[in-house]
């Protein structure tokens, strides 16, 4: 349930619906916008029956929320939220600007993750990405660096000034990657990890959460309500392509969940064309297209030398495209009234 107050109420009306509200055995949960401000009705709503909810002084109206996911339902908040990530150098995700996030599969030594987050920040990303913690889907395939992965990664934060974002794949690693990463990655078969979720909801760190490999919409931003629930509310959601029948490409973009979660929730979201695609020549083409439907932002896989890359090289961009691909995002991004946030901005922040 939300309640939508008066333009003109005063915080002691504010106060006092919240009291008569979590007096009943309910949570509240406030988000003031530039023209409103919502009060959020989190538990059983059947504890405000006998609540007069509407004559409280400063209620203008009271609508239930009949979708299962409440706080990522986009009328339970006045304005769409912006998840801001880093400290010196920030990166956002919800405002005016597109935010890209670029980098290798897998941190697989020092020399070649520097030189990546160099060549990236460069031709334009404003955060970097790499695996620590690898989930792969044989046993025998390189399964990252683990906690050395992660070192390295804060390492070359410090040294060119991206954030860091990086899977966790178990609830006993969390404490480990949040504290060397800016944001925590949910990967794709770990969505409907629930014990993960709820343990990400504690950590004061930003969640990247990708779609699952066969997830309906629903059961994304029923993902999303997980760790929101458990009080982190600074989730992006990723699409990153979805299981079908169609074999000619990796996975299947679901270009049209953009703008279904964009009507649905007041979560930023991203889209990752490295694993819809899985293949380098489809990487532009689906960004571009990720832009024109209204996605906030991009992952994006790029190796110094895919050819010799451990993991995911048929799918990463070469220094060369990438910064190609960077120089022609700006018009698809125009097209849709936004731009394309700039790393040399975040750069002269860092200096």
């Amino acid at each position: 349930m939300i309640i939508v107050t008066r333009p003109n109420v005063t915080d002691a009306e504010i106060d006092h619906i919240r009291e008569r509200i979590e007096a009943a055995g309910m949570r509240t949960h406030l988000s003031r916008g530039e023209r409103r401000t919502i009060i959020g009705c989190i538990g059983d709503e059947s504890l405000l029956q006998e609540v007069p909810l509407r004559s409280l002084p400063g209620v203008e109206s009271v609508t239930p929320v009949l979708k299962p996911y409440k706080l990522a339902s986009r009328e339970f908040v006045a304005d769409r939220t912006v998840v801001r990530v880093g400290g010196r150098a920030e990166a956002s995700f919800g405002g005016p600007s597109v935010t890209v996030i670029a980098g290798p599969c897998s941190v697989e030594n020092r020399e070649m993750i520097l030189e990546t987050a160099c060549l990236v920040r460069d031709a334009g990303a404003t955060m970097l990405r790499g695996g620590a913690f690898k989930p792969r889907t044989s046993p025998y395939a390189f399964q990252g660096m683990g906690a050395e992965g992660l070192r390295l990664l804060a390492e070359v934060r410090g040294a060119t000034g991206l954030p860091v974002v990086t899977e966790v794949m178990d609830t006993r690693q969390v404490d480990l990657v949040a504290e060397h990463a800016d944001m925590l990655q949910v990967g794709a078969r770990n969505m409907q990890n629930f014990p993960l979720l709820a343990e990400l909801g504690r950590v004061r760190r930003p969640i990247l959460l990708k779609r699952g490999l066969s997830a309906t919409i629903k059961e994304l931003l029923m993902a999303a309500e997980y760790i929101m629930a458990n009080g982190n509310h600074e989730v992006v959601l990723c699409e990153r392509g979805i299981r079908t029948y169609e074999t000619a490409t990796r996975n299947t973009l679901d270009i049209a969940a953009i703008p279904v979660l964009k009507r649905e929730t007041h979560l930023p979201v991203i889209v990752d064309p490295s694993h819809a695609g899985g293949d380098a020549a489809l990487v532009a083409p689906l960004a571009f297209a990720a832009i024109a439907a209204g996605a906030d932002g991009l992952i994006i896989e790029v190796h110094p030398d895919p050819e010799c890359a451990l993991s995911d090289g048929d799918q990463s961009l070469a220094p060369e495209a990438f910064a190609d691909l960077m120089s022609r995002l700006e018009a698809f991004a125009a097209a849709a009234g936004r731009t394309i946030s700039s790393a040399h901005d975040a750069s002269r922040a860092v200096a």
